[in-house]
């Protein structure tokens, strides 16, 4: 019975979020700081791998970038670009970038308008938790060539995602007691099998590289620490 219940409540959240839309906020606040300097001083990654030039951030093999500072409650705002089959995400809580896949909680940026990525599972789609919660409103993501924006809030173990205006994610890290299966039953990828809920609320953030041969973009990535 406490499963059904829990079900319920997850999938009437995910109905009232898909209905939601909200305003990114102004990031020109003195409380937003550039997540990476300018020139990456403040970053963690291989050298070579990750360059910036004319404000955009991108990166020529498939390994992530990190901030060496950890965030513990904060909101994060970004621009990204997909091309033709990009494949790529954001770290939030990353408790070992040495070993990052199943210590660290992505949300997911995808060309969903690409042959192989508009068929694959929901979960692996833009705007989701990866493996574990399928965007609320498939295909908010712009097309292969054109920018668009993402607002991350994360407050202990909920954590909220915004897609150009749309918000179409939401989790609370708690429910997700199993590393096997999503609360409404579906399969975690087995190489995710630490439940969320025991993951810390704090750690690095970071971005993937350049996974599954296509390219991503960032630019006007900022950050505002919460109380």
């Amino acid at each position: 019975m406490n499963k059904i219940l829990l079900l319920i409540g997850w999938l009437l959240t995910s109905l009232t979020f898909a209905q939601t839309t909200q305003k990114h906020p102004k990031t020109s606040g003195k409380d937003w700081k550039p997540l990476f300097a300018a020139d990456l001083s403040d970053a963690g990654f291989p050298k070579g791998i990750w360059s910036v030039e004319s404000g955009v951030l991108t990166a020529t093999e498939d390994i992530p970038i990190w901030t060496k500072k950890t965030y513990k409650n904060f909101i994060l705002d970004l621009e990204f670009k997909n091309a033709t089959g990009t494949n790529s995400g954001v770290f939030v809580y990353c408790s070992d970038t040495a070993n990052f896949i199943p210590n660290s909680v992505e949300i997911q940026i995808a060309d969903d308008y690409s042959e192989q990525w508009s068929k694959a599972p929901a979960s692996w789609q833009c705007g989701a938790f990866f493996g574990h919660k399928p965007a609320v409103r498939p295909r908010v993501v712009k097309p292969a060539g054109e920018w668009n924006r993402y607002t991350i809030t994360c407050q202990g173990k909920h954590i909220t995602v915004l897609l150009n205006g749309q918000l179409v994610n939401e989790i609370d890290m708690s429910q997700w007691t199993s590393g096997k299966t999503n609360p409404d039953g579906s399969a975690i990828p087995n190489w995710l099998n630490k439940p969320w809920a025991t993951l810390p609320n704090e750690g690095n953030v970071g971005f993937q590289g350049k996974h599954a041969g296509a390219p991503i973009y960032f630019r006007n990535i900022k950050i505002k620490e919460l109380n």
